[in-house]
């Protein structure tokens, strides 16, 4: 018996060692590209403030990135379980590519214009649609079920280290050799990712009973029918949509927070803090893998001490308060988030992965617009005029946190940490969230066996 056991587990191990190993490969190259992207963000935002003045043509140029990502994420799913993720995250990474070239050479011959940015965002974005769920849907099929908590620890640990050091090193460039060197830099990195992708091979996706045969319209169709099967999953996107919405108006308002009391270089600093604590959570999700059990206890447990630390940003015009309540709100969201991932990726079938990812994406990203459309009126008529004597709650409110320049602001983070709060107080109050890992069984195997051999890539 314990010689069969052995071998059992040898014939295992190979295919999911060999699934590691891709995963890893994809995974460095995807940093490389990711921190080129965030690289020609910044530096595009730079040039567009430069050139107009104007935070309504930066805001316009995010959105124009941000709502066809949004608006195509069904469609992109549908297709995503069609085809094969890996050609499809090659597509992806070609079409983004090739619209970062197209701006430099524009950029070089002297031609670019604002409305070239709009237009290329929206390029831009049509890749991004299809390659991060079909990059997500990816990860089942290559890593381990155990490990899945470590590798979407790495997956966010890129989106950190994306965020430390991408605008000290386009601040740099921006200064010695122009937004000419960034794009070309960024065009380089996507080349990267997509020399990984073609170096590897993945796994067939399987075809369950789920698998996508019908029109695209049918096949969104389902999978908008299998989440509303499956309450527990469809509740606990909803909690996360409304995160989102609440933690928007955090987003946008730190920065003026802080200038109100102390400087935008002080801003500057507890953003770069905040990204440390980020990379920090990352790592530790990447080194840990997350909790096996109670994962549940541990997505509402870490939303509610994330909207402590939103609260605590706003009692005082306060640089450390601030500052540590960014740092361990940031620490925190790897842990919720990768959790959140790994209860993903094990409910739902591999067949379904791409439409419902695409769906998960859309819901929980469309509420953030609207929290950034609406915290600047919010702020500006509404709050900051209450907590300015005489106003409205300068002699309430404005007793505990303060009155004058920037406390309606404090007073709209302390809300926004409140409904927070209450979000994972729903979330953990509904039984079929609560219960979601007990009542929808795992669509994966307990280890990788179906990795193909390795060859050569077409």
């Amino acid at each position: 018996m314990p010689s069969h056991q052995q071998a059992a587990t040898g014939q295992s191990a190979g295919p999911a060692s060999m699934g590691m190993r891709t995963f890893l490969v994809v995974w460095a190259g995807q940093l490389v590209s990711i921190t080129g992207t965030t690289l020609t963000g910044f530096g595009l935002q730079v040039w567009v403030y430069l050139e107009t003045g104007s935070v309504t043509r930066l805001a316009l140029v995010s959105l124009a990135f941000a709502l066809p990502s949004v608006l195509l994420s069904p469609i992109a799913g549908a297709l995503v379980d069609r085809w094969d993720r890996r050609v499809t995250m090659l597509a992806a990474d070609l079409l983004a590519g090739a619209s970062t070239l197209v701006i430099a050479a524009l950029y070089f011959g002297g031609h670019l214009e604002i409305w070239h940015l709009y237009l290329l965002a929206g390029v831009g974005a049509l890749g991004n649609a299809f390659q991060a769920p079909a990059w997500m849907a990816a990860i089942p099929l290559l890593v381990p079920k155990r490990h899945l908590g470590r590798a979407n620890g790495l997956v966010q640990a890129n989106e950190a280290v994306a965020l430390v050091a991408a605008p000290a090193i386009a601040g740099a460039m921006l200064a010695t050799v122009g937004l000419g060197a960034v794009l070309l830099t960024d065009v380089a990195t996507f080349l990267v990712a997509v020399v990984t992708l073609a170096a590897v091979r993945f796994p067939p996706t399987p075809k369950g009973e789920h698998a996508a045969t019908g029109s695209l319209r049918a096949d969104i169709a389902a999978g908008w029918r299998y989440l509303r099967a499956r309450g527990g999953l469809l509740w606990l996107l909803v909690i996360y949509a409304g995160v989102n919405f609440v933690l928007a108006f955090v987003d946008v308002l730190l920065i003026p927070l802080i200038v109100t009391f102390s400087s935008e270089a002080a801003a500057g600093g507890v953003l770069s803090a905040a990204g440390v604590g980020m990379l920090a959570g990352s790592l530790l999700m990447s080194a840990w893998g997350g909790p096996q059990r109670g994962r549940i206890a541990w997505i509402m447990g870490g939303i509610a001490v994330g909207g402590l630390c939103v609260i605590v940003a706003g009692l005082r015009p306060s640089l450390v308060l601030i500052a540590a309540g960014a740092v361990l709100l940031m620490l925190g969201t790897p842990v919720v988030n990768t959790t959140s991932q790994v209860i993903w990726q094990l409910k739902v079938a591999p067949e379904m992965q791409g439409r419902v990812f695409a769906l998960r994406r859309m819901v929980a990203q469309a509420a953030f617009p609207l929290g950034i459309a609406l915290s600047g009126p919010l702020a500006d008529g509404v709050f900051e005029p209450l907590l300015t004597p005489p106003g409205g709650l300068a002699g309430s409110v404005g007793r505990v946190i303060g009155t004058g320049p920037g406390r309606g602001i404090a007073f709209m983070f302390i809300l926004a940490g409140v409904g927070t709060i209450v979000m994972a107080a729903v979330g953990w109050l509904h039984p079929r969230v609560r219960h979601v890992e007990e009542e929808i069984p795992d669509q994966i195997p307990d280890d990788i066996t179906a990795v193909p051999p390795a060859e050569p890539a077409a």
